[in-house]
């Protein structure tokens, strides 16, 4: 097939995801790749502009034809894609036929409460596999799509069904957020939660229509039997797949990866762990920042990170409301002391590790919050990380003589993710709310939103009138710009 013929019949292909499969002239597949938008994506390898690497352009040399299979979604295109180069081995997917670690997607189905996991070391028995994927951070997006659907839990606790103190643990913040079922604690048995798990491993077997049935039925039987929270529970679970298949972009529904793509988030909660002497696996991560300009408009911020993640449903922001004048352990103290306090009074569950920006003052103005707020004892880990030096301060370890990690370890690479979100999320309100003191409320939205927007260039219509010139033009340019 000529090459003319072949971008013609790609124009054809849906604006939908999918998986594509790329043929040499021998019809063999040589690359399998998913997309989110089939047309755009495949005509961006034959488009003149294209800057390939020499191999891909290698690739599209030899390409003769190009068909593709449909998806839901891309979690769809993401299972599809990983199943064909599994079976094909296509010689153009590098990154799954060397000898190099894959990623996988791991269920350990010969425990009682079988957990799902990422992982590039599978366990030799005992799991069910799926994969290998060519993206670890699509595969680790999916996870968490599909966490909110089959609400299975991703922890390495040891949960037996005979054991008697699972009715006095504490579940994580997983359970709260509607994210696990939380079989650590005892709020599902065996039976359901395994029944749960069985779904989810028909859906990634790409068995979605039976999943959907099977729900379907068992949500018009409860509610049959008046047994309404469980026909909602079945519900929700519906709506959530109908959701996946309309959105089709994890992407935008997710919370964004904030690491490095050569940078393993469990990583550096496990290497985080080990520098704190941590009993348990860290999970949770709350990084707390002040945002000040003087003492005007004052304010905190506090930003949860679950599994090494930014979770923005938990953000929360402060305006400073007991310090006067620039006071930065004063604004401290009075941020951690209300979040906690709040915590406190909800009975919700608490974060392994409180993080503050700033150095042993910061770090000791939260501990006497903590201390204040009630967790004087049986508390979060308290960290503070100073920015000049990236020095670490843990309390009670720490605290004289600070922690000077190497630019490469992963426990610093994590802490500082944490830093600069809550850094990023409190000076996004400070800014907010010196717009509104200086333009008031209708201006700063109008500003706000000619920000937003990107200026017209107008072409020049015959020579410049006269008195004008490039520095004229120059201060032009700088009166359109707001830094």
């Amino acid at each position: 097939m000529d090459r003319e013929t072949l971008i013609e019949r790609l124009r054809a292909f849906p604006k939908t995801p999918g998986v594509y499969l790329m043929k040499d002239s021998r019809g063999r597949v040589i690359y399998v790749g998913k997309a989110v938008n089939l047309r755009s994506r495949v005509l961006q390898y034959f488009q003149p502009s294209a800057d390939l690497e020499p191999r891909k352009e290698q690739m599209v040399a030899e390409v003769q034809d190009v068909e593709f299979v449909p998806a839901e979604s891309e979690v769809d295109a993401l299972l599809q894609e990983a199943r064909l180069i599994k079976d094909i081995r296509p010689r153009y997917n590098a990154r799954l036929t060397d000898d190099k670690t894959f990623p996988y997607l791991e269920i350990t189905i010969r425990e009682p409460f079988p957990g799902v996991y990422f992982t590039r070391t599978p366990a030799p028995k005992g799991t069910k596999l799926y994969g290998p994927f060519v993206s670890s951070g699509g595969l680790r997006a999916a996870i968490g799509e599909l966490q909110r659907i089959f609400r299975f839990r991703t922890c390495g606790l040891d949960i037996r069904e005979d054991d008697p103190g699972r009715r006095y643990f504490r579940p994580c913040i997983l359970y709260a957020i509607h994210r696990c079922t939380a079989p650590c604690a005892g709020h599902v048995d065996r039976e359901t939660y395994r029944t749960s798990i069985q779904r989810l491993r028909r859906f990634l077997e790409g068995k979605r229509s039976q999943v959907v049935r099977d729900l379907t039925r068992e949500m018009k039987y409860l509610a049959k039997n008046l047994r309404f929270e469980e026909a909602a529970r079945a519900r929700d679970q519906l709506c959530a797949i109908q959701a996946l298949a309309d959105r089709g972009r994890i992407s935008e529904h997710l919370q964004p990866e904030v690491f490095a793509p050569t940078f393993d988030p469990a990583e550096g909660l496990a290497a985080l762990g080990g520098l704190l002497d941590a009993p348990r696996p860290i999970r949770t991560i709350e990084g707390v920042d002040i945002a000040n300009l003087g003492a005007n408009e004052a304010v905190g911020a506090v930003v949860p990170f679950v599994d090494g993640r930014p979770f923005k449903a938990g953000y929360r922001r402060f305006r400073i409301r007991t310090v006067a004048g620039q006071d930065d352990l004063a604004m401290m103290r009075e941020v951690v002391l209300r979040r906690f306090r709040r915590l406190a009074e909800e009975l919700s569950v608490l974060p392994d590790v409180v993080l503050v920006d700033g150095g042993p003052g910061q770090l000791r103005a939260a501990a006497d919050a903590l201390a204040a707020a009630g967790f004087a004892e049986g508390g979060p880990h308290l960290v503070s990380l100073a920015k000049r030096e990236e020095e670490v301060y843990v309390l009670g370890k720490a605290e004289a003589e600070p922690l000077r990690l190497p630019r490469t370890s992963a426990a610093l690479k994590v802490l500082q993710a944490v830093r600069d979100e809550a850094h990023r999320f409190a000076q996004h309100y400070h800014h907010l709310l010196r717009r509104k003191a200086v333009f008031g409320e209708k201006a700063s939205r109008e500003l706000a939103s000619a920000r937003r927007r990107k200026p017209r260039r107008k072409r020049a219509k015959g020579p410049p009138a006269p008195g004008s010139g490039p520095s004229q033009a120059s201060d032009g340019a700088a009166a359109g710009s707001d830094n």
